[in-house]
């Protein structure tokens, strides 16, 4: 048998191995190349250096994207966090509904982001409408719109996910804690919360790259209103590459360095929370 694997290997790894060489490790080597280059086309690349990082970080659009995506992040991984393992300890309750109720909750997150982008973009405007603004008349609107649009997108997901680790926790723990004479909080501070700590790991590291990711959502919105306030870092990049001509290198400069930043953030995000994880 082992024989026949090692025979076949290349047979069938050959193919998968292929397309993940051409789609994802020469356009990656060729991307760390081009953010080195200046160019429109591939036809007339040329090198120059670091001076198109030095050019991304005196440009204030960027800098202010990454303050806003860096805000962003933090308030939004919080605050889905939060509410998803909050729906997730009612929703294993075992009351009657519950699985209806678990639908409906998950079902946003398969509404895709330009269309949800739209909706909640006609909604808060709505709502402002009545105060005689729009989410894009001030920053702290479409900040607290994009909130809003990723909660209601995400926290479902989440919450199936939160509920898998609160369901595999053994009742023998819980019923024992509580012969123990420990409280609702106790019990979940000092036995929920750490079991449940790898299913904490994968939601932090989805909201984390995924906030920092946001772009359908950004540019259905508020597309950087006003004046490129509101823009993440993935929506700048988009506006550097396809806006400004002969800025095309720097728009590759800032996606790498996006890249680096993101990678950097989850791997040190995946090494605290690792550590941290008991078995149950």
């Amino acid at each position: 048998m082992e024989k026949s694997l090692k025979k076949y290997f290349l047979f069938f790894l050959g193919p998968t191995l292929a397309a993940f060489t051409i789609a994802f490790v020469v356009p990656f080597v060729a991307g760390v190349f081009l953010s080195f280059s200046h160019f429109t086309t591939m036809a007339d690349v040329r090198w120059v250096g670091f001076s198109n990082y030095v050019r991304a970080f005196s440009n204030a659009d960027f800098i202010n994207a990454l303050g806003f995506s860096v805000l962003f992040t933090v308030v939004s991984v919080i605050v889905i966090n939060v509410a998803a393992f909050s729906l997730a300890l009612l929703l294993t309750r075992g009351f009657r509904g519950t699985n209806v109720f678990r639908t409906m909750i998950f079902m946003p997150n398969l509404i895709g982001g330009i269309v949800l982008g739209y909706i909640w973009q006609f909604i808060i405007n709505g709502f402002l409408s009545l105060f005689g603004v729009t989410i894009t008349v001030d920053p702290k609107y479409g900040f607290w719109g994009m909130i809003i649009l990723t909660n209601w997108q995400f926290i479902g997901y989440l919450m199936i996910i939160f509920i898998a680790g609160i369901q595999n926790i053994s009742i023998d723990i819980l019923e024992a804690a509580k012969i123990d004479g420990a409280g609702a909080f106790t019990v979940l501070r000092k036995i929920i919360v750490p079991l449940v700590m790898p299913s904490i790991t994968i939601t932090l590291f989805m909201t984390i790259t995924n906030s920092f990711k946001m772009f359908d959502q950004n540019l259905a919105l508020t597309a950087g209103a006003p004046g490129k306030r509101t823009a993440m870092i993935a929506l700048d990049i988009y506006n550097t590459f396809y806006s400004r001509v002969g800025w095309e290198g720097v728009g590759q400069a800032k996606a790498m360095m996006f890249f680096v930043m993101v990678v950097l953030i989850s791997l040190v995000q995946l090494s605290i929370t690792r550590r941290r994880e008991v078995t149950n």
